[in-house]
């Protein structure tokens, strides 16, 4: 997603810099436009204080952007990975704790949606989702076997995400106020993709503040600033 600002500064370059510095971007992540630039200056105005503005978009993530695309044209084997699971669930059921728990796999879209029910699951969600995130991806290596291409899981367990999707959006409109009170933009903590397209979709829309994510995965995060 590309987010127009604009800084400014006394000279473009410090424009130019303060801009980079308050997206956390590099150079050439970004597209730069002068909006005030260096013309000359009439007689009178050589005591007022220069102020520089510039634009700065920030540039489509294109690796990202070949993911996705890739993504979007993933075919797999449904029964295979279905059966795959089905195999690690029989076998992992045995040694757990739990003996009441339930699951359900599904297809949905280009995914494999794992469904996990049961009292007292805590454990395998973890402190915000980190068991069930670094569950999700053993699942998808699973599902991945003996097939093409590879599988990615959905992975939820007792309404988790439907319960942080919601807890991440009432988190997006308090930042936003605070950014909006403050004049000052926020930097939350490392999220998982899909709980940045929570905070970036929820806000997309919003008039006062713009959302960008900077940073590498597994430690990329969501930085809120005031348009």
């Amino acid at each position: 997603m590309e987010e127009n600002n604009i800084f400014e500064g006394k000279t473009t370059n410090e424009a130019i810099e303060n801009g980079l510095k308050k997206l956390g971007i590099k150079k050439d992540e970004a597209e730069i436009k002068v909006l005030d630039s260096t013309d000359k200056r009439s007689f009178f105005s050589i005591l007022t204080p220069r102020v520089v503005k510039v634009q700065i978009v920030k540039k489509e993530d294109k690796k990202q952007e070949k993911v996705e695309k890739k993504e979007a044209n993933v075919e797999f084997d449904f029964d295979k990975a279905k059966n795959n699971l089905d195999m690690f669930f029989e076998e992992w059921l045995k040694v757990i704790p739990n003996k009441n728990i339930t699951y359900s796999i599904v297809k949905e879209n280009i995914y494999v949606k794992v469904d996990i029910n049961g009292d007292d699951l805590n454990y395998l969600i973890g402190h915000r989702g980190d068991v069930l995130n670094n569950l999700q991806i053993i699942l998808s290596s699973i599902a991945s076997k003996n097939q093409e291409n590879k599988v990615k899981v959905i992975l939820n367990i007792c309404g988790y995400k439907e319960k942080r999707e919601k807890s991440l959006e009432e988190l997006a409109e308090k930042l936003e106020k605070t950014v909006v009170r403050t004049k000052k933009s926020i930097t939350l903590e490392p999220m998982t993709a899909y709980e940045r397209k929570i905070i970036h979709s929820k806000l997309q829309n919003s008039k006062k503040v713009v959302t960008t994510s900077i940073g590498e995965e597994p430690y990329r995060k969501v930085v809120i600033s005031l348009k």
